[in-house]
């Protein structure tokens, strides 16, 4: 519990704890996405995945960029907010679309809520992009 409270004393005040590991899962099947921090859930959230005739990838990545305010370059400059890129061109991002959270209508991307993608990107800017990992399943 003492290392919980300082994980997330840390965060709020951009304090990095000396070692640490963000585990993200997104389960397509029921487009849930849960965060761990040093193996603890810390959160829940729906989440938004590929529609019928486009694919989100499935797999074990690492972030490798984020992006604070960030516009589709390949579709209709929508916006992306709080975007960890993952794979190519997929990141998890901020919708504004809050509606279809629960339900696969993304071109690939995975979509949360804004606040939500805010924290999972504060987490991952905490700790880093060797400390983060994203686990995609069906």
């Amino acid at each position: 519990m003492k290392k919980l409270l300082r994980v997330l004393f840390g965060i709020g005040f951009g304090i990095a704890p000396a070692s640490a590991d963000v585990l993200v899962n997104v389960y397509i099947s029921s487009q849930t996405m849960t965060v761990e921090v040093d193996g603890t859930q810390l959160y829940e959230w729906g989440v938004s995945t590929a529609r019928p005739g486009w694919e989100t990838p499935t797999g074990t990545f690492r972030p490798f960029r984020l992006a604070r305010i960030w516009h589709s370059t390949l579709y209709h400059h929508a916006p992306m907010p709080y975007s960890v890129f993952f794979e190519g061109n997929f990141a998890i991002h901020g919708t504004n679309e809050t509606g279809r959270i629960g339900l696969p209508v993304s071109h690939g991307c995975v979509r949360l809520a804004t606040r939500h993608a805010a924290i999972l990107f504060n987490l991952v800017e905490t700790y880093g992009f060797d400390q983060s990992q994203i686990v995609i399943q069906d």
